[in-house]
């Protein structure tokens, strides 16, 4: 058999730590702790060098054969892996741990720790675009629910309808999770003057307590529960039959193997390695219906088909990659909807509070608030993107200027500012369906590392002119008397809010002397992410409206990578129903319609 893929094992991770990386590294460092191996939680849990490490393609008819190997065990890899094993072998590889008992991931009060550790453990990999934003990506098994703000709404009808998906089906899907991992959530005070402002200034009418995607002003669900402790796709798991899946963490996938003999390249294995870098192979079973699916999200999957040889032949051979099949879109039309924030000091301590009420507008905006994340005292020495509260200057220093000492005396400072600086929350103003689009591009053949990655925000006019609109918006909700009875402060002028935001350090953008002035300049310097990047395996473009890879027998993606759009305010509630829906569907082709799931 000719293998495309197989090779030796991997070369060792690389260290090092850049000039930029310094910036987000937390001064208090998170309890760290040695991992509890005795709480992965379920009995087909394992570590990845618990495989078998032959190489050899004689191992295709052994243990490690199976019927659907699923590269991610994230927002829809959990789900999907969950569906497909009541009737199949599934291998799920996941190159993080488990949350359960990491306490910075389980607890909501933790939230901002998660994204300030940027150790090589930690559930959250730090990456900064090529346009200077600072960005996460998830490396934990649950994937971006293990990590994320929690907030679970449905998606836009509308989207929905265009993917083209079968509405029974989806109908089946969103409560299938819903059932087992959301909750209602406890409505704290910061919350409900963040909806009686929103109503205030007229994002109505006010749909109450809802998972649908409704315009005016609502409260949705979360997966925290009461107690503030997250539940993650990899809870979904629960309900897999444990005879017939097996999830390896610490497993990170480097290669598909492809059988290359015939018309067209067909998956057959995937090549990865275990958490002391040694390599494993594992195999799929010998039939037409066995495949490889990739569920690693935006970034992992077109990465992963790249490192494969699928992707434009010039760009692969430039890395000595050879190429499977020459495929020019893998990577491409990358999106990330722009994020803008303005914080909202108070006089006194505020309750924390993740995403509850979103405004979902008619200008193409959506708007969303968080409190309390900036007054501890681990908050004040951190640097958490979105949560921030940091009141400094580094941001205004071109990148290049950003020498150690000036690092060094950035920290200093933030850490004789007065808590007081840091009370209070944020209004957050996200762009749906940004025109902006950028590309995933590789550096170098190392998997650990990430690619290159631009989004090219706000490079659409259309796109800053939505994002003026809501800034004008936002600034309402805040000088609104809601705001001003519950934070006992005097209105802000506009100008004093925004130039808060200016002089936070969200990102490595340099900063202008009209920002306050100029709302177009204010929304490209203080662009941030909510971390709802998509894109780089469209549909259409590198697989078709089932999923499966173009060209490539045997092989799909199912995740966010296929999205040509955020699925509305906020997307793992879409993205959990899809692996849910997807292996129903997969089931009930593979099966017949009968099948039962």
């Amino acid at each position: 058999m000719a293998l495309v893929g197989a090779s030796a094992a991997p070369p060792p991770l690389k260290l090092c730590a850049s000039l930029l990386l310094s910036i987000c590294l937390c001064l208090l460092s998170p309890c760290q702790g040695k991992p509890d191996y005795s709480e992965y939680r379920y009995p087909f849990i394992r570590k990845a060098s618990t495989f078998p490490s032959s190489l050899s393609s004689s191992a295709s008819g052994a243990n490690n054969a199976y019927d659907y190997i699923i590269v991610g065990g994230g927002a829809a890899g959990c789900p999907l892996a969950t569906t497909l094993s009541q009737n199949f072998s599934v291998l799920l590889l996941e190159r993080g741990g488990v949350p359960f008992a990491n306490a910075n991931v389980s607890f909501l009060e933790n939230f901002h720790l998660t994204l300030a550790d940027t150790s090589k453990t930690s559930a959250s990999q730090f990456f900064s675009s090529t346009d200077g934003v600072l960005n996460s990506r998830a490396r934990v098994l649950g994937g971006g629910t293990s990590i994320n703000a929690g907030f679970y709404t449905r998606g836009n009808p509308e989207f929905i309808r265009k993917v083209g998906w079968d509405q029974t089906l989806v109908n089946e899907s969103y409560p299938w999770v819903e059932k087992q991992i959301v909750h209602r959530p406890d409505f704290v005070p910061w919350q409900r003057a963040f909806k009686d402002s929103l109503l205030d200034v007229g994002v109505s009418p006010f749909n109450g307590f809802t998972y649908d995607h409704l315009y005016g002003t609502k409260v949705g669900g979360t997966i925290f529960d009461r107690y503030g402790r997250r539940h993650t796709a990899a809870e979904l798991l629960a309900t897999a039959n444990p005879q017939k899946l097996t999830v390896l963490i610490y497993a990170t996938a480097q290669k598909i193997v492809f059988d290359t003999r015939g018309n067209r390249p067909k998956a057959v294995g995937v090549l990865f390695k275990d958490e002391n870098g040694n390599g494993h192979q594992a195999f799929l079973k010998n039939n037409l219906q066995s495949e490889v699916i990739l569920s690693s999200g935006a970034i992992g999957s077109p990465h992963l088909l790249l490192l494969s040889g699928i992707g434009p032949k010039a760009d692969l051979e430039k890395l000595n990659i050879t190429t499977v099949l020459d495929q020019e879109f893998v990577g491409k039309d990358m999106v990330d909807n722009p994020m803008n924030t303005i914080f909202v000091p108070t006089n006194g301590p505020i309750n924390q509070s993740l995403i509850q009420t979103v405004g979902i507008t008619k200008l193409g905006v959506y708007l969303e608030s968080s409190s309390g994340f900036g007054q501890s005292n681990d908050s004040i020495r951190c640097h958490h993107g979105i949560m921030s509260a940091e009141i400094g200057q580094l941001s205004t220093v071109p990148p290049k200027q950003r020498t150690p000492e000036a690092i060094q005396a950035y920290t200093q400072n933030k850490r004789n500012l007065p808590h007081e600086v840091f009370r209070g929350g944020f209004i957050l103003e996200k762009l749906a369906s940004p025109l902006s689009k950028g590309e995933l591009r590789l550096i170098n053949t190392n998997v650990d590392e990430n690619p290159s990655i631009t989004f090219n925000y706000f490079s659409h006019p259309y796109d800053v002119e939505r994002c003026v609109d809501g800034i004008r918006l936002a600034t309402k909700v805040v000088q609104s008397k809601y705001f001003a009875e519950l934070t006992r402060t005097d209105k802000q002028t506009t100008e004093k809010l925004l130039n808060i935001s200016v002089k936070a350090n969200v990102n490595l953008i340099p900063k202008h002397t009209n920002d306050t002035k100029s709302l177009e300049q204010f929304c490209k310097d203080t662009v941030i992410t909510i971390w709802h990047y998509h894109g780089g395996c469209h549909i259409g473009k590198v697989v078709d409206h089932e999923h499966k890879v173009l060209g490539i027998d045997r092989l799909r993606v199912i995740d966010g990578s296929t999205f040509s759009e955020s699925p509305g305010t906020n997307p793992q509630a879409t993205v959990m129903m899809m692996g849910r829906y997807m292996g129903a569907k997969i089931l009930r082709n593979r099966l017949g319609l009968a099948a039962t799931v």
